[in-house]
């Protein structure tokens, strides 16, 4: 597997349309297509052209490329751009604006904003099977505009304090971060109990809709209003916090802007990359890559 610790040694590795195609192949397929499968009826029997860039089913006789069953199928852009696209946004702290990516690539900003939320799609997580546990860190945070820079009637909002968004996260200390887009605040409990083992340590501020979590739960909570942020050198939400800052950054700092409807697609892309945060930047695109398969039409998109 090529490794390479900036976006000129990425490109030195994949000079060519052709090496972008065979190294696509080999994280999907193995390094001798051993894996090789087809993605319209998942048989197993495949044949190989030529010229090294389309195969046939041997059962359903479809003819495909690499490409069909994931995020590329149907793109005109050509995998080194997209692959341009997942160093940018992967390994950049803050993301990448739409803007940026089309300039940087020479494409069309909308083009650039259909593949950055194809890119989202592909690091959401698909599911959440493992439960958080041993000590875990619980907060919310609200995320939109200011009452006063609105319109007189868009200020009396109903999705959270001000009109802001509701988000709930959750933070294993040394392991997982999750964070999600709320209805409302009264689901922040539910929250806990989906994502959290019985019987973990949890820690939460002086919000009472985190009342009751005691029971199940070893449950302790910071005062916030009354100027405690640590207890013991360990009880605290600190970690969880930094998070938070850390996402608002890139959605002040480089979106300006996110509306609820794609809220949960950039908390996905924020929170894989948080967790991603310690290891290399090639391995990081790799992993993505590994991880591209499902399509995402535009009309899904926007629907």
């Amino acid at each position: 597997m090529k490794a390479f610790n900036s976006l000129f040694e990425m490109m030195e590795a994949f000079p060519d349309e052709q090496s972008a195609i065979d190294h696509l192949r080999s994280i999907r397929w193995g390094a001798d297509n051993e894996n090789a499968h087809c993605p319209h009826c998942g048989s197993t029997k495949v044949y190989h052209f030529s010229d090294n860039r389309n195969h046939k089913c041997g059962d359903c006789k479809k003819r495909f490329s690499i490409k069909v069953g994931t995020i590329f199928e149907d793109s005109k852009i050509p995998l080194r751009k997209w692959f341009m696209a997942i160093w940018l946004i992967t390994s950049h702290k803050k993301g990448v604006a739409s803007t940026t990516l089309a300039r940087d690539i020479k494409v069309t900003q909308k083009t650039a904003w259909f593949m950055l939320h194809r890119l989202r799609h592909a690091a959401r997580t698909k599911s959440f099977n493992k439960p958080l546990e041993g000590t875990v860190e619980i907060d919310e945070t609200f995320m939109g505009g200011k009452d006063k820079n609105k319109h007189a009637d868009k200020r009396k909002g109903v999705r959270g304090p001000s009109g802001k968004a509701v988000v709930w996260g959750a933070l294993e200390r040394n392991g997982e971060f999750r964070a999600f887009h709320l209805t409302t605040l009264k689901d922040v409990k539910a929250a806990v109990e989906a994502h959290v083992t019985e019987g973990s340590i949890v820690m939460t501020d002086e919000y009472p809709g985190y009342q009751g979590l005691s029971k199940s739960y070893y449950h302790q909570t910071v005062n916030h209003s009354g100027g405690e942020y640590v207890r013991a050198f360990y009880f605290h939400i600190n970690s969880i916090e930094g998070a938070w800052s850390h996402i608002k950054r890139q959605i002040y700092g480089i979106h300006h802007w996110i509306s609820d409807k794609h809220l949960g697609r950039y908390l996905s892309e924020m929170t894989w990359r948080y967790n991603r945060r310690d290891i290399d930047d090639s391995l990081r695109v790799n992993t993505l890559l590994a991880q591209v398969e499902g399509r995402l039409r535009y009309k899904e998109l926007i629907a």
